[in-house]
């Protein structure tokens, strides 16, 4: 559910990222060539008030020159020259002082081809293209009636002037809205996730017969509704369990009355085979009858008692006084950490006595007389810690000796010692670490689970690491 929350964000996500900034770039690229000809086209009325006036090569040439398109060798004018200039005064007789005819010049630096040139002269503005960018062509009206052509050169960078930054700056934007997205969809299906996992996990619980599971309620309001029908159920399972065991405990009694009847009865039925068999029949009847009661009992009281546990605090403390007889006479230093407090674990106490003894005993067992040993007891939130440490020589390769845990007698074997805290550690959900103690030696990490749970007693695993790191 999660990741497919995640994938559908981010199919959405990508889509209308991609229906606003596709059209937003070319719009933008749009935006940046209208505003390069807009400017072109200033730069090209700037010389027009100049044609206007007059037509002096001189003249014009110190107007483009003194224009920003000019001074960058961006502006040509093509002044078109003045047939009519030379003709007469049109009476038929030719004029006493003719004046003499212009000639076609152009100023600055040409790029258009001079068809597009000509094409301009007849007045029709034209943007065409030439090496390196484009070129737009102008027409101006001189006083003679002709046009004069205004050339403005336009590259390539002026056209795509802040395209690429905007492209960037939308492209940013669109992965940060992609990455805002699946990250929240993450978070919400996380917030969806976690309590469908703790109903199913109950639910499985409940299926293997632990009937005390219940289930946090918590998220959203219909995972809230299922957390709450899933106590409900529970509990009426145990309720309807109960009185089941109670109906069998009933009419097993009620079988009593007729029982005895039976049975005294049989006892007036003389001697004979027969009699025998009657009697032992009546016996065994009443034998089953009883162990059906005191089993239907039992597992009432153990059904619906709280599950076993003891103070781990409580335990450590009295076996600590235990060994510490012996510690001294071996001239042993024994430390004690962490076992002021109540800490309550889901095992037994003469289990727990058991494993306890079991890692104490390998430290008298397996390390020379006077060497150094300690208990340190961790509490967390989902587990309980026991850390049994020495100064003894150490264990070369613990997985070996865990491996060796399980009995099999060999040379330097733990024998049976860790095959008992193992099963007391894996009964609550932890389980057992060897490794390099703080004095030197040998480590034995007991981990007892509260909840029973991997990913709690990975999280309070950590946490007590980080605690020893800081001591």
């Amino acid at each position: 559910m999660r990741w497919a929350l995640v994938r559908v964000s981010l199919a959405v996500t990508v889509m209308v990222v991609l229906a606003f900034a596709v059209p937003l770039g070319l719009v933008v690229k749009e935006l940046a060539r209208d505003r390069a000809f807009a400017d072109a086209e200033r730069q090209a009325a700037q010389i027009r008030p100049a044609l206007a006036i007059t037509t002096d090569r001189d003249q014009l040439e110190r107007a483009v020159a003194s224009s920003q398109a000019g001074g960058e060798e961006r502006m040509a004018v093509h002044v078109p020259g003045d047939e009519a200039a030379h003709r007469g005064t049109g009476t038929g007789t030719p004029d006493a002082h003719p004046v003499p005819a212009r000639e076609a010049y152009d100023i600055g630096r040409s790029r258009a081809e001079p068809r597009d040139v000509e094409t301009a002269r007849r007045g029709r503005s034209a943007v065409t293209s030439v090496p390196g960018g484009y070129a737009l062509l102008q027409p101006t009206a001189l006083s003679t009636g002709e046009f004069a052509v205004v050339e403005v050169y336009v590259p390539h960078r002026a056209v795509g002037n802040g395209v690429t930054t905007s492209w960037a700056i939308l492209t940013a934007v669109g992965l940060g809205l992609v990455v805002g997205s699946v990250a929240l969809a993450d978070r919400l299906g996380l917030r969806l996730v976690r309590p469908a996992e703790r109903l199913a996990r109950a639910a499985a619980e409940l299926g293997e017969g632990k009937l005390g599971v219940r289930v946090r309620e918590g998220g959203p309001a219909e995972l809230r509704a299922a957390a709450v029908a899933f106590n409900s159920m529970a509990d009426k399972i145990v309720q309807l369990l109960a009185a089941e065991r109670e109906l069998a405990a009933d009419l097993s009694h009620r079988l009593r009355t007729p029982l005895t009847v039976l049975r005294l009865n049989a006892a007036s039925l003389g001697e004979g085979p027969a009699a025998d068999q009657t009697r032992a029949a009546v016996a065994q009847l009443e034998r089953e009858v009883d162990q059906l009661i005191r089993a239907a009992r039992e597992q009432g009281e153990r059904k619906e008692r709280p599950p076993l546990g003891c103070d781990a605090c409580e335990v450590i403390r009295d076996r600590m006084d235990f060994w510490s007889a012996l510690a001294e006479d071996e001239g042993r230093a024994a430390g004690l950490a962490g076992v002021d407090t109540t800490v309550r674990v889901p095992v037994a106490r003469p289990e727990l006595v058991a494993a306890l003894d079991a890692m104490l005993g390998n430290v008298f067992r397996h390390t020379p007389e006077g060497t150094a040993f300690a208990v340190d007891v961790h509490r967390s939130e989902d587990a309980v810690i026991v850390l049994v440490s020495d100064a003894g020589p150490g264990i070369a390769d613990p997985d070996a000796a865990l491996r060796r845990g399980h009995g099999d007698g060999g040379p330097g074997s733990t024998g049976l010692g860790l095959d008992i805290v193992r099963r007391v550690a894996e009964s609550t959900g932890g389980d057992v670490r060897i490794g390099r103690s703080v004095l030197g030696g040998t480590e034995v990490r007991l981990w007892l689970a509260l909840d029973g749970g991997d990913g709690p007693r990975r999280r309070a695993r950590r946490r007590v690491r980080r605690g020893r790191a800081r001591h």
